[in-house]
C-alpha cells in the first residue's frame, strides 16, 4: 500500500482491530437500538456498514436485513468482522476493503446505508458524502452517527486539540450546522436528527487508541487548564473522563 493518507490510517488502526471489537462505547448504545427500529420493514435489504471499524453495525443489522457489506481501508478489522461474523452464525455479512472517498461499488448497489463513528476519520468528507449519495438507490435509507463538535468556536477548537492529541489519524468532528450543510450538498434530504450526549472514560478513552504516555500527559495537563467553559460543557472530571455531544441524522 503506498504512503498516502488512507494507507496511513489503515496503518494506524491495524493493531487496535481487537480493541474496537470490545470497546464498550463502540459495541452498544441507544443510537444501535435505534438503528434496529429503524431497519424494521428492510427485511430484503442489502446494507453498507462503512467504516465498519470493529462491525457493530454489521453485527445488529446482519439479523434485520438480507444482506451486509463491511467496508473499511484497514484489513485487520475486515479480518476481526469477518471472524466475528462466523463465530456469531452471521453468515450474510461480506467485507471489502475501500475508502469512504472511493468505493468500488457501482451506482445504486444499497436499500440502506450506515456510517457510525467513521467520518471524523475521512480525509475528504464531502467526497465520502458524495460517494454515499451515488451507492444508495434513490429514496434509500442513509443512517449517520459520529461525534458532533459544539458551535461555540472555543469549545470546537479544544474538542479537535484533544482529539488530534489521542488519535494522529484524527480529522475532524463536525459541528451540527456543517453536518446539515455537507448532507445537503450531497444530495441528501434529512428526514431526523437524534442528539445525544456520550460519557466515555478517560483511560478506556486512551487505551483504546494505545495513545503514547507522554501525549496522554499533554492531554490530562491541557484538561487541567481548560477554562471554565470547556470543562462545564464537557463535564470533565477529576480522573479525564468527559462526555461528547453525537447524533444520528437519518436521510434519503
Amino acid at each position: 500500500m503506498t504512503d498516502t493518507p488512507s494507507s496511513f490510517a489503515a496503518t494506524h488502526y491495524a493493531p487496535r482491530a481487537q480493541d474496537y471489537l470490545g470497546s464498550e462505547v463502540h459495541r452498544q448504545g441507544p443510537d444501535l437500538d435505534q438503528l434496529e427500529q429503524l431497519l424494521d420493514g428492510y427485511a430484503h435489504a442489502r446494507l453498507l456498514d462503512l467504516g465498519c471499524g470493529g462491525g457493530h453495525v454489521s453485527y445488529r443489522a446482519s439479523p434485520r436485513v438480507a444482506s451486509v457489506v463491511a467496508c473499511d481501508v484497514t484489513p485487520s478489522m475486515l479480518d476481526t468482522v469477518m471472524r466475528t461474523a462466523a463465530d456469531r452464525h452471521l453468515a450474510n455479512i461480506a467485507v471489502e476493503q475501500a475508502t469512504a472517498e472511493r468505493m468500488p461499488f457501482a451506482d445504486d448497489s444499497f436499500d440502506v446505508l450506515v456510517t457510525r463513528y467513521s467520518t471524523h476519520h475521512w480525509q475528504d468528507r464531502d467526497a465520502g458524502l458524495r460517494e454515499a449519495r451515488r451507492v444508495l438507490k434513490p429514496g434509500g435509507l442513509a443512517v449517520f452517527i459520529d461525534v458532533v463538535s459544539p458551535e461555540p468556536a472555543l469549545l470546537d477548537s479544544w474538542l479537535q486539540t484533544l482529539e488530534l492529541l489521542r488519535d494522529v489519524s484524527h480529522v475532524r468532528n463536525y459541528r451540527a450546522s456543517e453536518w446539515t450543510a455537507a448532507l445537503g450538498t450531497a444530495g441528501f434530504n434529512i428526514a431526523g436528527c437524534t442528539a445525544r450526549r456520550l460519557p466515555l472514560r478517560f483511560a478506556d478513552w486512551v487505551a483504546r487508541t494505545r495513545t503514547p504516555a507522554e501525549q496522554v500527559a499533554v492531554i490530562r495537563t491541557l484538561q487541567e487548564a481548560a477554562p471554565r467553559e470547556v470543562r462545564e460543557h464537557f463535564l470533565m472530571q477529576a480522573d479525564g473522563s468527559f462526555t461528547l455531544d453525537t447524533a444520528t441524522y437519518v436521510a434519503n
